[in-house]
């Protein structure tokens, strides 16, 4: 039974590591347990999309391989998870970190939506990691958390992708998956701005972040760029926690398990 509500969209982030037991398998024993995982991923339920599969081998020392999910339905998300463990190859992978997260209604820039929400198409690299802010963060008065967050915004928009292109860089992609939503508009050339897509999602009472990030960008030097300009904002002073991060390179879901 669907517990979850329609009007909520959920995005799950599943980082996994692969047993060395599994390269001491026979090859058509590795080729037969890549085969059943593929299988189930392929065979998700329809309300549940596909943002990618990504590769995090020699990126990570710690995890190899990360799957980003969403939909509508929390419970076929936590289905096609159970599915992807119970394959031949779920079995050697050991999970690092699994982010569960819902998309909200931005608190200070209504407009703002995580990207993968507007349809855009995915890039090529992924900078996904978790979120706390301070105590203090939340007693400040909303107008002065507001201007705060307003010039995080002004910093952020030199590296991210204008949004009036985000709708219509919409486009079908194998990776959109079952249940993805495109839209189609004419495009609107702006001169400012950057290749980078933005991702944030509410994670309070779901695990032990407030929020996850995922910024994509064809441009992995883009991201460090980003990064390194929004340390030099004044709301940074009341960030308790955005490690660990993790960087990966997204492939064809039969690519990336070659890679394992």
């Amino acid at each position: 039974m669907d517990t979850t509500s329609a009007s909520t969209t959920y995005a799950a982030y599943w980082l996994f590591k692969l047993d060395r037991a599994f390269a001491r398998l026979s090859e058509t024993e590795r080729g037969q347990a890549k085969a059943e995982f593929l299988a189930a991923l392929e065979g998700r339920d329809a309300s549940v999309s596909l943002r990618g599969v990504y590769s995090l081998v020699g990126l990570r020392e710690d995890a190899d391989l990360l799957l980003w999910v969403h939909g509508t339905d929390l419970d076929a998300i936590q289905r096609l998870a159970v599915a992807l463990r119970h394959s031949g190859l779920g079995g050697y992978l050991e999970t690092r970190q699994t982010y569960i997260g819902v998309v909200a209604t931005a608190r200070y820039d209504p407009g703002h939506l995580p990207s993968f929400m507007l349809g855009a198409t995915p890039r090529k690299f992924i900078s996904v990691y978790p979120f706390v802010k301070t105590t203090e963060w939340y007693l400040l008065p909303y107008e002065r958390r507001r201007e705060l967050m307003a010039e995080h915004g002004l910093i952020g928009r030199r590296y991210a992708v204008p949004r009036e292109q985000l709708v219509p860089d919409a486009v079908p992609q194998s990776s959109a998956g079952k249940g993805g939503t495109a839209l189609a508009q004419a495009p609107i050339v702006v001169a400012e701005g950057g290749g980078v897509l933005a991702n944030t999602v509410d994670a309070f009472g779901l695990g032990d972040y407030e929020f996850i990030l995922a910024n994509e960008s064809d441009d992995p030097s883009e991201l460090c760029r980003m990064m390194e300009s929004l340390r030099a904002t004044e709301v940074r002073r009341y960030t308790q926690r955005d490690v660990p991060i993790f960087l990966g390179r997204r492939c064809e879901p039969a690519e990336a398990l070659e890679d394992l």
